[in-house]
């Protein structure tokens, strides 16, 4: 019981976390493979590519809107308190966040089709980690002032919106050229949950009246619920003192609970030089089945504290008032805890771009209509400079979040292909990101940042990414 309150109350007053989740600097990044992340029907320019293990993608990302750490614990001279009262408190809304994610790929591939060119097909493997905490306002006002004046406000149940997963993906894709000037893509994902917490949809309120009996009466009408899967598990783990490594991976290797979900993307080439694409990613779910452990608070009760009626309560001088009182409230509005499965959607995401190529740096090799020709059809390594805009979505329990991004890139042969970004979200109004690919012979390295005017003082910044990996890529020859 002590530990299912902790969980309950953790979530409640924990706006702190380790998914944002846009990689718009990565996004129809052609010359990087795992571009085909985030677009599985990119024009695909290689004959075939392999991932470094463990080092092929490495994605973490970190944000939070109305707040930052600075705004807390800069050292300015104010106190603390009127900080956190005026800044967090009072400023915050239920809308405001604090998320994070983190993906690494253990293998990442592709090749072309030997019969049939045309067709271009990507496998892997990746760990996904991400949390999400809505800023849980009428409860942090509860928390933090209490109810003594506040009489008559309601405090609203719903404030309390939070998730968290660690999951293990295991994806096959094919990626298709039907016109030179149309590539179409698909990729199907396995799902492995390895935990798995959230309570959403909650309902109900807390409001404190004038009493009849006494001077308060607390009402609380709640429809409240945590469910998690893997977590007992891995606390148990822990404190037994080992177990956990082996545990983790044995659920991430399709022993924990199955999911499946789909990506589609496409390509259309305008004219030589103007290009639009679109995606809609993590289109799935998974069914929590191992290890389920669920707590729930529902029920309805309206309480004046312990009522003592004289001179009737003298004749039973052992009578416990306050342990009927938790009886009382306990039968009302019971806290229970089940084992029942359940399902959680993936958020899907969706991008879209256009692009327009400039300023020739050579001239494709022309290719004839014969049966096993190709054409990859996207001509922008054949021009220095490239610019456009893109649209991100993605799915959140409080509605969906978009964002704008502006880009330019620059190519330097096939060695070398530099991309900036500037996007506008719900985070921040000046995130300026740069992309860097490499290609050394065979050998492509890639690092991206976002939000750069922020590295100067992190604790000060909404938002950060960064990304890198290290590939090996046989292009193609046209």
């Amino acid at each position: 019981m002590i530990r299912s309150l902790v969980l309950f109350i953790t979530l409640i007053v924990g706006y702190m976390t380790i998914h944002a989740q846009n990689k718009e600097v990565l996004y129809d990044f052609i010359e990087i493979p795992q571009a085909l992340m985030v677009n599985p029907g990119m024009n695909t320019i290689y004959n075939w590519y392999a991932g470094v293990p463990l080092i092929s993608g490495i994605y973490v990302q970190g944000a939070t809107s109305g707040l930052t750490v600075n705004d807390i614990f800069a050292a300015d001279g104010l106190d603390i308190n009127q900080k956190v009262r005026d800044r967090a408190l009072y400023s915050l809304s239920k809308r405001d966040e604090v998320n994070g994610i983190f993906q690494v790929d253990i293998l990442n591939g592709g090749f072309r089709g030997q019969k049939d060119p045309a067709n271009f097909f990507s496998f892997g493997m990746y760990v996904e980690g991400y949390a999400l905490n809505y800023w849980p306002k009428d409860l942090a006002i509860l928390a933090y002032e209490g109810n003594a004046d506040r009489l008559g406000q309601r405090f609203d149940l719903n404030d309390l919106n939070a998730s968290g997963q660690l999951i293990n993906v295991l994806h096959f894709g094919i990626n298709r050229q039907i016109k030179n000037n149309l590539t179409l893509g698909a990729r199907i994902k396995l799902y492995s949950g390895i935990v798995d917490i959230n309570s959403t949809n909650n309902s109900g309120y807390f409001e404190t009246t004038a009493g009849q009996n006494n001077l308060l009466r607390n009402t609380l009408v709640s429809d409240m619920r945590l469910r998690t899967s893997g977590l007992e598990a891995l606390l148990d783990a822990n404190d037994n003192g080992g177990g956990i490594a082996s545990l983790l991976t044995k659920r991430g290797l399709f022993g924990g609970d199955p999911g499946l979900g789909f990506d589609f993307g496409v390509t259309y080439n305008l004219n030589k030089q103007t290009v639009i694409t679109g995606s809609l990613l993590d289109i799935g779910l998974l069914y929590h089945i191992s290890d389920v452990t669920n707590y729930t608070l529902e029920g309805s009760a309206s309480i004046e504290g312990v009522e003592i009626i004289l001179p009737e309560a003298l004749g039973d001088p052992n009578a416990d008032f306050w342990e009927d009182l938790v009886n009382e409230i306990e039968e009302l509005v019971p806290f229970e805890e089940n084992s029942k499965n359940y399902v959680t959607l993936r958020p899907i995401k969706f991008y879209s771009s256009i692009r327009y190529n400039f300023g020739k740096q050579g001239e494709p090799t022309e290719v004839c209509d014969c049966e096993n020709q190709t054409d990859s059809s996207d001509r922008s390594l054949y021009y220095l400079n490239s610019v456009g805009g893109q649209l991100y979505a993605i799915n959140r329990p409080r509605g969906p979040q978009f964002a704008v991004t502006a880009f330019y890139q620059r190519r330097f042969a096939k060695a070398l292909a530099l991309k900036a970004t500037y996007t506008v979200d719900k985070f921040t109004a000046s995130n300026i990101g740069l992309g860097i690919s490499v290609q050394a012979g065979p050998v492509n390295l890639y690092i991206m940042g976002d939000n750069l005017l922020a590295y100067g003082n992190i604790a000060d910044g909404n938002y950060a990414s960064f990304q890198l990996g290290l590939n090996i890529i046989s292009w193609e020859v046209n």
